[in-house]
């Protein structure tokens, strides 16, 4: 970066963002401005910094140095071990920072001389941090910018980090809307004008077609709710005709009273949140679709609302799978599974390579796991060291559980082939993937339990509460690499 480009840039901008290590060097961006403002940013930062505390993230009103009013200094990590999450999180904290107002250009400077990946997850958490859950405040709590600009960023790394930041912000803003505004129908109709947007097929199937198809378990969960389901199959085809798609399934339930197993008020409030699954599968078929991934990607959402009428399913109920599989139903509050069920069943007969599914199925997982990280569960481990490998990449928090066969034994019914709750409270997220298990075969597969870290119940530097969109970053980085 030149001096002269710096200079013409601080003219333009009204507020930069420029970066700290752990040691306490600014980065190239950083000392450029201080010697256009003859060391006073170093001078400042000094003072604001203590040994062995590195400065996190800090906001400073700009001395007269023209149009420029407010000055970021962020906290970069350590140059050698730094992360992607590390970048991500910087960006989405500054933006977050710098929203307390309209800003006209905000100037972001500490990615320069960074690698590919750092620099799109900078650009991605710097598109999804603002965005949050005040979606109807009289009062928006922060701003968006007019415009923002990238030091030493090239345009073809904007634009991707730009595409997986709003593919991130499609999926908290679909988990952080009101069940009276998403449900089956709405769900469906926001997908079609995404994929029209974005560039993938979009295929519905409505209550008949879910009749015809014998898809008995989603129409089971749904059958106490006015609202009709729906089940939709999203296609991006980036690859060879020949290629077998790769599969990611969304748990799509877009209320969950809990049925007759109704649950109490304070555990049904934010089961809007239910449906994070499918929103992930959503957000990150856009977000793939804009980055024009040269693979085949199919995802599958099973869409329904767990209500309370005469007509609901029933404790002691027996539904017949999509594909011949009997199910006891005996908590009518572990839906997700159910829904699942069939919508793998779908998923399988796109004839995929490898399965992924995502689902906020337990809370058994946050008892295990707390509410940060993810579940990894898999009937094979190749495809899971790659799920576990992009998690790790993009520093989103993963855990693998195991599936051994005796936890299998606890699903076995005496009237129907399988019931839907394991024996007890004990181990209750692997009994329920070994449930999902039961209905993808021999294709490999991994399910995530998203549990924990879809839904926060407080904010963070780096976003609000609600909608974290945990697990897109994770997804694109899988169908980028997955071999």
């Amino acid at each position: 970066m030149k001096m002269a480009a710096a200079k013409e840039m601080l003219e333009d901008c009204d507020a930069i963002v420029v970066g700290i290590d752990d040691e306490g060097n600014l980065d190239q961006a950083g000392q450029l401005l201080d010697q256009r403002l003859s060391g006073w940013l170093g001078r400042v930062v000094a003072r604001e910094s203590r040994p062995g505390a590195p400065i996190g993230v800090k906001l400073f009103a700009a001395p007269d140095a023209g149009p420029l009013e407010s000055i970021v200094v962020v906290g970069t990590g350590d140059p050698a071990s730094r992360n992607c999450g590390q970048a991500y999180r910087a960006a989405a904290s500054a933006m977050r920072l710098l929203a307390d107002r309209k800003r006209q250009h905000v100037l972001i400077g500490f990615a320069d001389g960074w690698d590919e990946s750092l620099s799109r997850a900078a650009v991605a958490g710097a598109a999804a941090g603002i965005p949050g859950q005040d979606l109807y405040r009289a009062e928006i709590g922060l701003v968006e910018p007019r415009r923002v600009s990238w030091f030493g960023v090239s345009e073809t790394i904007v634009q991707a980090g730009t595409a997986v930041g709003e593919g991130i912000c499609i999926t908290k803003r679909l988990v952080n809307e009101p069940p009276n505004k998403i449900y089956p129908e709405s769900f469906v109709a926001e997908a079609q004008r995404l994929g029209r947007q974005c560039g993938f097929e979009v295929e519905a199937w409505d209550k008949e077609k879910l009749e015809a198809e014998n898809c008995n378990a989603i129409l089971a969960v749904s059958a106490g709710s006015e609202r009709e389901p729906r089940l939709a199959i999203f296609r991006y085809n980036g690859g060879p005709a020949d290629e077998a798609p790769i599969a990611i399934v969304g748990k799509g339930v877009t209320f969950d009273s809990g049925g007759l197993s109704i649950k109490p008020s304070d555990g049904m409030k934010d089961m809007k949140c239910d449906m994070a699954g499918a929103a992930t599968v959503l957000g990150t078929m856009a977000a793939i679709s804009q980055l024009k991934l040269a693979k085949n990607v199919v995802g599958l959402v099973g869409l329904a609302e767990n209500m309370i009428s005469g007509s609901s399913y029933k404790l002691g109920d027996v539904i017949k799978t999509r594909n011949g599989t009997t199910v006891e139903i005996l908590n009518t509050d572990a839906e997700g599974r159910v829904v699942l069920a069939d919508t793998l069943d779908v998923a399988v007969q796109q004839e995929p390579s490898n399965i992924v599914d995502l689902a906020t199925l337990t809370g058994a997982c946050l008892v295990a796991l707390g509410i940060d990280v993810a579940g990894v569960m898999t009937n094979d481990s190749p495809w899971c060291d790659q799920v576990k490998q992009a998690a790790e990449l993009e520093d989103e928090k993963v855990w693998e559980l195991p599936m051994w066969d005796f936890y299998g034994e606890q699903i076995k019914s005496k009237v129907a082939d399988i019931k839907n709750i394991g024996e007890g409270r004990w181990g209750g997220s692997i009994t329920a993937a070994k449930f999902l298990e039961t209905f993808v075969g021999d294709i490999p597969w991994v399910h995530i339990d998203i549990a924990g870290p879809a839904f926060a119940d407080s904010p963070k530097e780096w976003r609000d509460a609600g909608g974290t969109g945990v697990m897109v970053r994770t997804l694109v980085r899988l169908l980028e690499q997955a071999s």
